[in-house]
């Protein structure tokens, strides 16, 4: 679809008002087209002219107002519509393509059994690829669906099903939603119900995950529950959207998404093998994050995408506080502070760095690049400081005011931040400027005099880039730690607010005997890059595996991991704190987020020479935790997953695949052989032969997934060229094959074969992106980026591509933010 600026938007908002759209979808039909008839209502100015957003493949007809609407009127994705009466009716009959990157209307055969699945996914601008609309988030309208669908299908939508006769469904209208929100699946789906406080609850799934989804819809419907009560306690409006549904679909974009009353996961939160205690917490996490939304994003939507940090950094603290406060998984905040902030700093910092609440997103392009770690991560550690500052309370209470003036409309940062003054009685405008109209991060770092055995003076000192020199207010904790006995324990937590100066000194600690760690951000409220001083960060490795507390272990590897990128340690010392401290490590989401990002550092920071060293090390610390944990356990099961990525002891490994030599207690099921296959295939121990015996037996999407990756991380020159050529030119290959096979593509350990990928990757991207579009064609130009072959000549052909000035803006800040990565690791080295 042709992006849409904010300007027409804007114009168009002030012509028409959107009151409701009836969709009547017949998807009998075989191939990859489908009919629909929309019958679209609506205000406008008398004789005013507009256009809507619609990409037929074929039209029957077009009314409005009863006139018949020549069918030169649709152009290049859009309907232009003139003439217009103070009340008007479009009616469209059409024939409409499926898709097979995500958007639109979404076709997929599990290769399973052969049977056919579809979801929609409108988001951003792709409302016009079912139904003729108005594709912005302001206006809003009631939903009205009817299927024709196959006798056996199930149907189920945003608004509730009304009748069902055979293959005939009729749904309920819905409230009034933004046309992204709009949700509909089709399918034989295996259904699992449930109910609780008066909302009826549903899963739905793939038949050939029935068996998956029977065994974990428990839990799911327990954590949806809870969560369910607590934004009851926390809001005042109850859940807005009738049915509270849930479906996990196949090659969905996005981890998951908020549509009201239909929330869309990918289907990877309902594993078939093993799953872990992260993987659970990671879930459930996601369960709020969605729920949240129903009141951030679907209750009350952002007039324009300039304020997604309404919707997503919202939804991005809430699911990690509700989580945490409502289920049992208790430790997500420390998930948070290992893991999720550190995407968020690291997107901070690169070229494209954005405000979190931008005062200008230009068009839909850029709409789609701001979901990033900027408007999830960063968004919401400025929330979880905010709170802080401002009071549980009244930040309630300003919520509470925000929802009641502007349910099921719109509202923008001054609605929100206006409710969250008048109820706490502070004036945030200038903290609005300082943490949500501004781009980049502050290093924070304490600077400590001593007299003998006491502090003499600790000042936090506050740095901030030359080109982004804004210093801000700080809610901050300073942990003061000593060890005895084999202990490491907290005495005493001094907790200070800061202005947005440079420095500024402590009087807690004044004269305070001195510790043997101090550890700055303890608790995780402040949002920045954060550096111990130098007793404390030698004191490190001894000190790290003596600490109770998981949140403040992962600040301390957070701040380790992130002093590496900088290039302010050198990566051997991160391995070697890997090797020596991650073994005592009892936090299974510590464990593997250290290992995989420590294996990622490795891979583009060490020396050619150097790496294979570096990498046993990381094998080792992983072997060390394999044999330290319980069998059967999460952490047995990440450890060894770590293990398999750095090993190269193919022997081993192949032993594993036949039963030899498995640690007790581990499972080495279908996904794990997977993983052990793709590593041999790297390797060279592993051949096509392998790979389409394993396949022989997992004929499962999963399983076709698994090889297409493993193919395309074979060291062989004919592998790799039948994996660029589906990269960068195969249409028909779905969003999700194709993005695997861009992952398993780069190898560090095969750099020599694939040194002429890289000139074609700067080559042959901007073709690839003529055939793809949207969070697909992004995923792909990322996920096939060369990172590993970290050279200046790569860096040479990035300028050039860059120089280019068509070039798609998508692909452009891919490229920007990977050169970044790439100075990066060439100035560490």
């Amino acid at each position: 679809m042709p992006t849409l600026t904010r300007a027409e938007a804007a114009d168009r908002a002030s012509l028409v008002d959107v009151e409701s759209y009836h969709v009547d979808l017949d998807l009998t039909a075989s191939g990859d087209t489908f009919r629909a008839r929309t019958v679209a209502r609506f205000r406008a100015r008398s004789g005013a002219s507009t256009f809507c957003e619609f990409e037929p493949a074929a039209i029957a007809s077009i009314t409005l107002n009863g006139q018949p609407v020549a069918h030169a009127a649709v152009a290049d994705g859009r309907l232009a519509l003139s003439g217009l009466a103070e009340v008007n009716e479009l009616v469209v009959d059409a024939t409409m393509r499926y898709s097979n990157n995500g958007e639109g209307l979404h076709k997929y055969t599990d290769p399973a059994d052969g049977s056919v699945y579809l979801y929609q996914h409108l988001f951003i601008n792709n409302g016009g690829r079912v139904l003729p609309c108005f594709d912005q988030p302001d206006l809003k309208a009631s939903f009205r669906v009817s299927v024709t669908a196959p006798a056996e299908w199930t149907v189920a939508t945003n608004g509730q099903l009304v009748t069902r006769d055979g293959g005939r469904w009729e749904f309920a209208a819905t409230e009034r939603i933004s046309t992204y929100l709009a949700s509909l699946i089709a399918g034989p789906w295996h259904v699992r119900t449930d109910e609780h406080d008066g909302i009826p609850l549903a899963l739905y799934i793939r038949a050939t995950l029935a068996e998956q989804l029977d065994a974990q819809a428990p839990e799911i419907f327990e954590i949806t529950k809870q969560c369910l009560d607590r934004f009851h306690e926390m809001f005042e409006i109850r859940y807005p959207f009738g049915h509270y549904q849930q479906a996990f679909a196949p090659e969905f974009n996005f981890g998951a998404m908020e549509y009201p009353g239909l929330i869309v996961f990918r289907d990877e939160f309902v594993p078939r093998s093993t799953i872990t205690e992260t993987e659970r917490e990671h879930r459930a996490s996601v369960i709020a994050h969605e729920m949240a939304h129903q009141w951030f994003g679907d209750l009350v939507t952002m007039a324009w995408w300039d304020d997604l940090w309404l919707n997503e950094s919202f939804a991005e603290y809430l699911g990690s506080r509700v989580a945490a406060e409502a289920t049992r998984f208790t430790g997500t905040w420390t998930t948070f502070a290992i893991h999720r902030k550190a995407w968020g700093l690291r997107a901070d910092q690169r070229p494209s760095t954005h405000p979190v609440a931008p005062s200008e997103v230009a068009d839909t392009d850029e709409a789609l690049m701001n979901f990033d770690g900027i408007s999830y991560a960063k968004g919401a550690s400025v929330l979880k400081q905010l709170v802080a500052w401002l009071g549980d309370s009244a930040f309630l209470s300003g919520v509470n005011a925000h929802f009641k003036v502007h349910a099921y409309g719109n509202a923008t940062l001054a609605d929100l931040l206006g409710a969250l003054s008048k109820a706490s009685g502070r004036d945030l405008s200038g903290w609005a400027e300082l943490w949500l109209r501004r781009a980049q991060v502050n290093t924070l770092r304490l600077e400590v005099q001593r007299d003998g055995d006491v502090y003499r003076e600790v000042a936090l000192v506050q740095t901030a880039p030359q080109e982004f020199p804004t210093l801000r207010p700080h809610r901050i904790g300073i942990g003061v730690y000593d060890h005895a006995d084999g202990v490491v324990t907290r005495r005493e937590l001094v907790e200070a607010e800061i202005g947005a100066t440079g420095r500024t000194v402590l009087p807690g600690l004044t004269g305070a005997r001195v510790a043997d760690l101090l550890l700055l951000n303890d608790g995780d409220l402040a949002y920045g890059k954060i550096r111990l001083d130098d007793e404390s960060a030698a004191a490190v490795p001894l000190l790290l595996p003596l600490l109770t507390d998981s949140l403040a272990r992962a600040v301390i590897w957070a701040s380790a991991l992130d002093a590496v990128v900088d290039g302010e340690r050198p990566v051997a010392e991160l391995v070697t704190l890997v090797l020596t401290a991650l073994p005592a490590e009892t936090e299974t989401v510590i464990v593997e987020d250290v290992l995989r990002a420590t294996r990622g550092l490795v891979d583009r920071y060490a020396t050619a020479e150097t790496r294979p060293a570096a990498c046993e090390l990381i094998a080792q610390a992983a072997d060390r935790l394999v044999a330290a944990s319980a069998p059967g356990s999460s952490r047995q099961l990440v450890a060894a997953r770590g293990l398999i990525g750095a090993t190269r002891d193919t022997a081993r490994l192949s032993g594993w695949l036949t039963g030899d030599g498995v640690p007790e207690g581990l499972v080495v099921d279908a996904d794990l052989r997977w993983l052990i296959l793709y590593r041999l295939a790297v390797l060279g121990a592993a051949g096509v032969d392998a790979i389409e015996a394993e396949l022989a037996g997992d004929r499962t999407a999963t399983g076709e997934q698994w090889a297409a990756r493993c193919r395309a991380a074979l060291p062989d020159p004919a592998a790799k060229e039948a994996a660029w050529a589906a990269i960068v030119g195969d249409a028909s290959l779905s969003n999700r094959l194709v993005e695997l096979t861009a992952g398993g593509f780069w190898q560090p350990e095969q750099r020599e074969l694939l040194e002429p990928y890289v000139s074609r990757y700067f080559a042959e991207m901007p073709g690839m992106m003529r055939i793809r579009s949207g969070m697909s064609a992004e995923k792909t130009a990322l996920a096939a980026y060369p990172a590993v072959m970290v050279s200046a000549r790569t860096r040479e052909l990035a300028a050039g591509l860059l120089a280019s000035p068509d070039l798609h803006p998508v692909l452009r800040r891919v490229v920007l933010d990977n050169d970044d990565d790439m100075r990066r690791a060439l100035s560490a080295s």
